[in-house]
């Protein structure tokens, strides 16, 4: 009966030292995943530990080992991203516009410490809306509604320049600011229309007075050139009688006879004589 109990026994040690071995490998293995973290490419990680607060230093990309329930990453994508910001304000003189900036922007990567406790993970909406804002108007209330139109290049850099100056205020890189829409009120898109078509009917007022002025002109040569040949002809006549007269003549006279010798509808008769009466002789 004592083998049975032995053999019982060495059973339920060897039992307990693999639940032993089992329990303390799981938490060996539960230890290690919570402290180990990965950073991600074009992310950075910003530790908070309970004793001395945010760390001043980012954490680079790869796998690395905090301390459990002591250290918390926090992950932060520092790669470049577009946003679309509109902004409605007004002109100089008065006109409502509805503008659309295109911004390229990404944290300073020195700076994200200070962007976490700060601003926080949203950043991006917590200052790029509001700033944006606050420059539109500034730097639009400087030119009127034409101006925006004729000098667009002029008021995109006005805008960049100033977003770049206030965004470096808070730690953000703008890599690119551009304008991507510009319209006006109801009103002032109609008056630009009737200034168009007022525009169109001043051009075509001034060619028909420009038409009118070149055949005045033209008339006016014409006649002076008139004038000046009926003074030669006249001076002719005097001077050698009227045989330029009969020149003249006859050289209207050749010009028609040519005419009408290629018309087909044209009969010629002899002047003398009756047609008929050559029929009889014969």
């Amino acid at each position: 009966m004592a083998a049975p109990n032995e053999t019982a026994q060495l059973a339920i040690n060897v039992l307990n030292k693999v639940i032993r071995y089992a329990v303390g490998l799981g938490v060996t293995v539960s230890a290690l995943q919570t402290s180990l973290y990965n950073v991600d490419g074009g992310e950075r990680a910003i530790i908070f530990d309970r004793f001395r607060g945010v760390l001043p230093e980012a954490v680079g990309e790869g796998t690395h080992v905090r301390i459990p329930w002591i250290q918390t990453p926090h992950i932060m994508d520092i790669k470049t991203r577009p946003r679309t910001i509109n902004s409605v304000t007004g002109t100089k003189d008065l006109q409502m516009v509805n503008m659309s900036l295109r911004i390229l922007s990404k944290p300073e990567e020195a700076r994200l410490p200070w962007m976490f406790k700060s601003l926080g993970l949203d950043w991006e909406e917590r200052v790029l809306p509001s700033i944006a804002n606050e420059i539109v108007k500034a730097v639009v209330a400087q030119y009127n509604a034409e101006q925006l139109l004729t000098q667009r290049d002029k008021v995109s850099r006005a805008v960049r320049d100033h977003l770049l100056e206030r965004s470096a205020d808070f730690g953000i890189i703008l890599e690119d600011v551009a304008i991507t829409h510009l319209s006006f009120g109801a009103e002032f898109t109609r008056a630009v229309e009737m200034k168009q078509v007022a525009e169109q009917d001043a051009e075509r007022a001034k060619f028909v007075v420009m038409k009118a002025e070149q055949e005045r002109n033209a008339a006016v040569i014409r006649a002076e050139g008139e004038s000046e040949s009926a003074k030669l002809i006249s001076e002719a006549t005097k001077q050698f009688g009227s045989g330029l007269i009969e020149l003249r003549r006859l050289e209207a006279a050749k010009d028609i006879a040519d005419t009408m010798s290629k018309s087909r509808n044209v009969v010629y008769i002899p002047g003398s004589g009756n047609l008929l009466m050559n029929i009889g002789s014969n």
